[in-house]
């Protein structure tokens, strides 16, 4: 076989092609036209997109997800009522999923439903919780105590803590961003994050406890560095106040995972996933520690989705499903293509589930790690995105972290100005949401007649604007 495959060399045959010779070729079909305003396109970040790129020379793999393993494929959980909930745990998990994302109302990824506080022990009826899945919690500020109500749940069974996968999820920070309200000062609210987090390790359990979720950024139109920099200021926040309540770094940095949104540009997805945990090494290094790879979560893109044309969701999910797990994430959550229009159905979480488990099992996307590394335009991409998102993060720091900088609006400033570039962006047709600017298609489609929640006041030592969830569709939808 290896002689047949040398025998197949057309390649050597002929002399090595040079960018000069591909170069005057472009300019013969340009016409005098400039390279840079034909072939070349700027990110939302205003980072330079090449049409062409050489081998990165010396490029090394990004230590992640172990080599040759699959993510881990989640089902969001979100049903508001808890016995309808707890049914679709079960069929969840017979049915391919490797875990489970918890919702309460009020999270980050909850878009309208999501369970009430006190259902969590209703909803995982049934389920083994040592059997080898994995359960993530989010973080919502109307179900406080759900992370201590999931770690008795635990104990009541007399399960060991060490023995299950629990992902917590305690995220203030991002409660704060998306709702705008905080219930005490940071400086205050920090210790006890920190307390809770000390008291779940010490029953045994592996955590990790918080989470640097980027989603709020994304869902409200930021880019892709803003989402990278606002996670990585929450992390080093959590991080912070972890060792200020007497655990070492080391072991603080293990408890605290992140979370992005993955959508349909997929060389940027591909390069933001790999960003991230290049700048979390970053700083790592920088408290003297030694890189250690570090959870990461993604779930596809809310602001991309369509209502009207649902079936172009399918397509955009894919996408960023490939995307994400070749830029490594460990676990991935599909939105439901009909979950802009209200709570999915079964058919619907099929889909999600499946698009997953097509990509994992026909495809192979999982089998080799980092598959980009040495590529010219994934290594240039995620370069120019580290750097890009290392100066926002700075400047957060500079305003005195997370936190302030929320507080100031100057995180929500800075969204909203890449929001409404966007927005123009697809008014003038300038760029494209297929199914909702081109080519839509509307089709009626069924989802759960569920009705969506309604929340009372939060109270709040310290507000914010709001980073409210948008979907760029909606000004192109029928009323």
């Amino acid at each position: 076989m290896a002689d047949t495959f040398n025998d197949l060399a057309f390649a050597a045959m002929f002399p090595p092609a040079t960018d000069a010779q591909w170069r005057k070729l472009v300019d013969g079909v340009l016409k005098g036209a400039r390279f840079e305003d034909r072939l070349t396109s700027k990110s939302a970040d205003r980072l330079t997109i090449e049409p062409l790129y050489n081998r990165a020379p010396n490029a090394a793999s990004i230590a992640g997800r172990t080599a040759g393993s699959p993510w881990q494929v989640m089902a969001r959980i979100d049903h508001p009522d808890p016995d309808a909930c707890n049914a679709e745990v079960l069929h969840e998990l017979d049915h391919g999923a490797g875990g489970l994302i918890l919702i309460p109302a009020g999270a980050i990824g909850a878009y309208g439903y999501g369970l009430p506080p006190d259902a969590i022990d209703r909803a995982l009826a049934g389920v083994h919780l040592d059997a080898g899945i994995t359960i993530a919690l989010e973080f919502s500020p109307y179900a406080p105590d759900a992370a201590l109500a999931l770690a008795s749940l635990v104990e009541r069974h007399r399960l060991s803590p060490s023995h299950v996968d629990i992902r917590f999820g305690l995220d203030p920070l991002g409660a704060f961003a998306l709702h705008g309200r905080l219930g005490a000062p940071w400086h205050e609210l920090a210790p006890r994050l920190a307390a809770t987090i000390a008291a779940l390790a010490q029953r045994g359990f592996k955590g990790p406890f918080a989470v640097a979720d980027g989603r709020a950024v994304h869902n409200a139109g930021g880019t892709e560095a803003q989402e990278l920099a606002f996670a990585l200021a929450v992390a080093v926040s959590y991080l912070r106040a972890i060792e200020a309540n007497g655990i070492a770094l080391d072991a603080a940095r293990r408890m605290i995972g992140f979370r992005l949104s993955a959508d349909a540009d997929q060389f940027l997805t591909v390069a933001k996933f790999r960003a991230l945990r290049q700048l979390w090494q970053q700083v790592e290094q920088n408290c003297a520690l030694p890189p250690s790879p570090v959870l990461l979560e993604a779930e596809t893109a809310w602001r991309t989705m369509t209502r009207d044309d649902v079936y172009a969701n399918i397509l955009r999910a894919t996408i960023a499903v490939f995307s994400a797990g070749v830029g490594g994430a460990d676990s991935i959550a599909v939105l439901p293509f009909t979950a802009a229009r209200g709570l999915p159905d079964r058919f619907a979480r099929r889909v999600a589930r499946n698009t997953q488990l097509l990509l994992l099992e026909e495809a192979g996307i999982a089998r080799v790690n980092d598959p980009t590394a040495g590529t010219g335009w994934s290594e240039d991409l995620t370069g120019k995105l580290c750097r890009a998102a290392w100066a926002l993060f700075q400047d957060i720091e500079a305003a005195g972290g997370a936190a302030i900088a929320l507080e100031r609006g100057m995180i929500q400033d800075r969204v909203a100005t890449a929001r409404l570039a966007r927005e123009r962006a697809l008014a003038a047709k300038d760029d494209a949401l297929i199914g909702a600017t081109e080519y839509p298609d509307i089709a009626d489609v069924a989802v759960l007649d569920v009705a969506r929640a309604v929340f009372a006041g939060l109270p709040a030592a310290v507000t914010a604007a709001p980073l409210a969830p948008v979907r760029l569709a909606a000004p192109f939808e029928r009323g």
